[in-house]
């Protein structure tokens, strides 16, 4: 607070006061945003001091143009800011800036202009080959009643078997799994619809589980239930993962989303290509399937660090 003294008029940091209880009495943020969002704040007013050649006022604010927001962004890039931490600061000034112009007392034009740092996409992490297979063999299922050990290997097996979303395995009703049946019609994002192959492994781990299953499964009912009988939740199966970490010593990024890139990167591995693939993700556009085939190289760079005798 004395360092605000130093680089903000009272009426300006009493208003930044005031937006950040705002955020977290009205919009409920967590404190960890609302310590990024307040460290954040506070460097920007810092800079200006000397950009600017003095405390900052709610003047300098309305006045403040698109090159100023640059030339802070360019400082803080300049003392090693990644994109991720440049992003999470702008968006902490716009929010300010919002608040402060719906009171009437800024324009936040200047910051609106300036477009967020491009993020560098980050690559799926999936399991490897055997932990995969691990995860959804009934050997490795942790719960004692067998119908909910049955089921937890029937969701995890449609989620590597089939390279499943989460929600989709768990919209799935016990019509969409008929006797005999080769495919699987799943309603993806944005109800488009897709076909995608069923393994037999895949159909007789959900028949096993619909065998020992206590409750009536209407044919248009939801097909995997909670031990009470409702439709079981994603939240379950997360925490069935988080069981599975701790007992067999898996990664943290070992998560039911984590077997649907394993899908997605052991296919590509073995000869698949991203069209095919693109479409059993159910993927709109073929760029976010590619990201698939940095995976793969970074993981064949691996396998060469480690053979290659002039590696």
């Amino acid at each position: 607070m004395n360092e605000l003294l130093i680089i903000a008029d009272p009426r300006l940091m009493t208003e930044r006061a005031a937006w950040l209880q705002n955020l977290a009495s009205e919009r409920r943020l967590s404190e960890h945003t609302l310590d990024a969002y307040e460290r954040d704040t506070r460097q920007f007013l810092t800079f200006l001091t000397g950009h600017l050649g003095g405390p900052t006022s709610l003047k300098d604010i309305h006045s403040l143009r698109p090159a100023d927001f640059r030339a802070f962004l360019a400082a803080r890039r300049r003392d090693g800011c990644g994109a991720r931490s440049l992003g999470r600061n702008l968006a902490g000034l716009r929010s300010l800036l919002r608040y402060l112009e719906k009171k009437g007392l800024v324009n936040a034009a200047g910051a609106a202009a300036i477009r967020s740092p491009k993020q560098p996409k980050s690559l799926p992490k999936p399991l490897s080959d055997r932990q995969a297979i691990s995860v959804v063999s009934d050997e490795a299922q942790l719960h004692d009643e067998p119908w909910i050990a049955a089921r937890d290997a029937a969701v995890m097996t449609l989620l590597y078997g089939c390279g499943l979303r989460i929600s989709e395995a768990l919209n799935l009703t016990p019509g969409d799994l008929r006797p005999g049946a080769t495919t699987l019609r799943i309603a993806g994002k944005g109800n488009k619809t897709r076909l995608v192959p069923l393994l037999s492994v895949v159909f007789d781990a959900v028949a096993k589980y619909r065998t020992l299953c206590p409750y009536h499964l209407d044919i248009t009912e939801p097909l995997f239930r909670g031990a009470r009988g409702g439709k079981l939740q994603a939240a379950i199966i997360q925490r069935t993962m988080q069981k599975m970490r701790n007992a067999f010593g898996l990664p943290e990024t070992a998560t039911p989303h984590a077997l649907r890139h394993s899908f997605a990167t052991h296919l590509l591995a073995g000869g698949g290509d991203l069209r095919t693939i693109q479409e059993l993700l159910g993927h709109a556009s073929l760029s976010t399937t590619q990201v698939y085939t940095g995976v793969d190289s970074t993981r064949l760079l691996e396998v060469y660090d480690r053979a290659h005798p002039r590696a």
